[in-house]
């Protein structure tokens, strides 16, 4: 009998394809509620997610065949994996498929931001030449700083080689990386030593509101933040207070505190004072959640989760 595979979210069509002519059995129903998903869910040994519904504990007590699920990209915050695991699922990602959408995404609007190019461009268009107003800033000779140094943290810093800058990076779990592109360092040196912040955590109760004022305070000069990371990493309150007072120079936000859990839209319902200061800001360039959503990005995701589930599938037994 073929295992059963529920698709929660879309994927690139590969996905299921790939999984289809390696004996699963795929099903999808798109338009469905968290109730009704979770009235069927019982029926799958896997499922395929992005971040349409929370798998909490009352999601997983309901899949009570299940044996893996796949998140098609990084983040795992919508997925109780420590309860999926303590029940023997298998949780898969798949960060090594967006890595490099995020580190262009990255650069590009580290490039836009030194260099006034959203606010430069409608001001041309309605016919206002200013130059001297918007004389931009060069990466060359800068210090870069990179908290989280895993796939789209080295992505990054591998963008950034060709720039001339120091590129640091600091990582809470992990040691002995310097390589090529960037330094291996402490948050002191952080502090001490950056000019432009970018941040590369996954969102943890650790990193919930990780630059808030007491981290913005602790930087020897003013910074340039990104954040292509979560949007909850940041508190915006404290970022919009750092820029008023000049401590954060600019702030390039590919992700906002105030996105809903699926990330496909802001959540009306909670949008308070500080995210209008935050959007009438010509300090702050934004973009909705799209730095690891590229047209390749989509295929290379679906390409690792595939190769992970047939190598878990092989390899931890979940073959009956």
């Amino acid at each position: 009998m073929k295992a059963s595979v529920l698709f929660i979210d879309t994927a690139h069509p590969y996905l299921e394809e790939e999984l289809s002519r390696q004996g699963f059995a795929c099903s999808h129903f798109p338009g469905d509620s968290r109730e009704e998903i979770l009235m069927k869910i019982h029926d799958y040994e896997g499922i395929i997610i992005r971040s349409k519904i929370k798998l909490d504990r009352e999601a997983l007590d309901k899949a009570v065949k299940l044996r893996f699920i796949a998140r098609v990209g990084a983040g795992m915050e919508n997925i109780d994996q420590a309860y999926a695991e303590s029940k023997g699922v298998v949780c898969l990602n798949a960060p090594e498929g967006n890595r490099d959408a995020v580190g262009e995404h990255a650069m590009g609007m580290l490039l836009s931001m030194l260099n006034h190019l959203c606010s430069v461009n409608q001001e041309v268009r309605n016919g206002i030449w200013i130059r001297e107003g918007n004389r931009g800033t060069e990466i060359q000779g800068k210090t870069v700083a990179i908290i989280g140094y895993g796939n789209t943290g080295g992505a990054f810093a591998e963008k950034l080689s060709g720039f001339g800058a120091n590129v640091i990076a600091y990582d809470k779990y992990k040691t002995a990386f310097s390589e090529l592109y960037v330094k291996e360092v402490q948050m002191d040196t952080v502090f001490r030593e950056a000019d432009i912040l970018s941040l590369h955590v996954p969102l943890t109760d650790e990193t919930r509101n990780l630059v808030d004022k007491a981290y913005l305070d602790s930087f020897n000069k003013p910074i340039y933040l990104i954040n292509t990371a979560r949007g909850q990493c940041v508190d915006t309150a404290s970022l919009m207070d750092a820029i008023d007072e000049g401590k954060v120079l600019g702030a390039a936000l590919d992700v906002l505190e105030y996105e809903k859990l699926s990330f496909e839209n802001l959540d009306a319902a909670s949008l308070p004072e500080p995210f209008r200061r935050l959007i009438n800001c010509n300090k702050v360039i934004l973009s909705p959640h799209i730095a690891g959503w590229t047209h390749e990005s989509n295929y290379k995701m679906a390409k690792a989760l595939v190769e992970k589930i047939k190598l878990c599938w092989k390899t931890e037994g979940l073959r009956d």
